[in-house]
């Protein structure tokens, strides 16, 4: 019977058997055959088709990973876009940096200590030194340091190097020695003035060494000698100054009061009698001594004075 032009057959049912039908029923082999999307055409052509995108999502994900890059606290990143600087430096964190359209640039900002090499100097004085120091210098413009100057740690040292000679060259050596943080500012405000545009800052310029020949060491050493001995001097000089007029005060004040040069001797044979010694001392006045001394001296002025007397009366021949 056909409804709308389609044949409908019911299946022959076997007299034998009702329950099986003549139609043939396909083997499980054959069915495992026919389900297998390894032999099966159209399981085949996808797997051609999606092969190409996951090894191309494959390749894309490993470029973002690699465009990832991770800027510390004292660090920034200047990126060149086409050959073209963004004004703005990147950081700190997580950057992309999509290569290779983009280039970065990482900079430090941390500070960075300099020495600059050994210089011959020649002082005012004309005494020939050797010379080295100390920079201390950090970034303050990231975008500068990189685009106004292609090295700037190298340029730096350079222009150290020219001013240590030029500013020291115009001193003394007792000056040099003696008022070195005044020329190590002076030299910190002329390298600040040359980095500056370049985004540079110099925090701290320190002399660090001075070398002098072995003749002058000597010749040092002989001055500050003199000086000391020249002070030794001065001093035991101001200390006898300073007794004798003290003595004379005390002689002053002894001679109001009579009894006191009196009790001074006595107390100076009792600092003698200290010591365990054989010295014996007899206390004899300076009046007694005196008295004595005008005793001796009067006869023998006398017979001195006789022969003067009688040369008038002498006969002449």
């Amino acid at each position: 019977m056909g409804v709308g032009g389609l044949s409908l057959r019911r299946p022959r049912i076997n007299q034998r058997n009702p329950l099986t039908t003549n139609n043939p029923q396909p083997s499980t082999v054959s069915i495992y055959n026919h389900c297998d999307w390894r032999t099966s055409p159209s399981r085949k052509v996808r797997a051609q088709m999606l092969m190409p995108l996951l090894i191309a999502i494959a390749i894309i994900l490993l470029y973002i990973l690699n465009s990832i890059k991770i800027l510390k606290e004292y660090e920034r990143g200047v990126i060149f876009t086409l050959g073209r600087v963004r004004r703005d430096p990147f950081g700190p964190g997580l950057i992309f940096v999509f290569r290779p359209i983009q280039q970065i640039v990482r900079v430090t900002l941390r500070q960075e200590a300099m020495e600059v090499p050994s210089q011959d100097i020649i002082t005012r004085d004309n005494v020939t030194l050797k010379v080295n120091a100390v920079i201390t210098l950090r970034v303050i413009d990231p975008v500068k340091a990189v685009i106004e100057v292609s090295n700037y740690v190298y340029q730096t040292s350079q222009f150290a190097q020219t001013t240590l000679r030029s500013v020291l060259g115009e001193v003394d050596l007792d000056e040099l020695l003696a008022h070195r943080d005044r020329l190590n500012q002076r030299i910190q405000t002329i390298i600040d003035g040359h980095t500056a545009p370049f985004g540079l800052k110099v925090i701290s310029v320190e002399v660090k060494q001075v070398d002098m020949p072995e003749n002058m060491l000597r010749a040092m050493a002989k001055q500050a000698e003199a000086e000391r001995e020249r002070r030794a001097k001065i001093i035991h000089a101001e200390g006898e100054f300073n007794a004798a007029q003290k003595l004379v005060d005390a002689a002053a004040l002894m001679a109001t009061q009579p009894m006191t040069l009196q009790l001074r001797y006595l107390q100076t044979l009792t600092e003698i009698g200290v010591e365990k010694n054989t010295t014996i001392v007899f206390p004899l006045p300076m009046e007694l001594v005196n008295m004595f001394n005008k005793s001796i001296g009067a006869p023998a002025i006398a017979p001195a004075a006789a022969p003067a007397a009688v040369s008038p009366t002498e006969p002449k021949e």
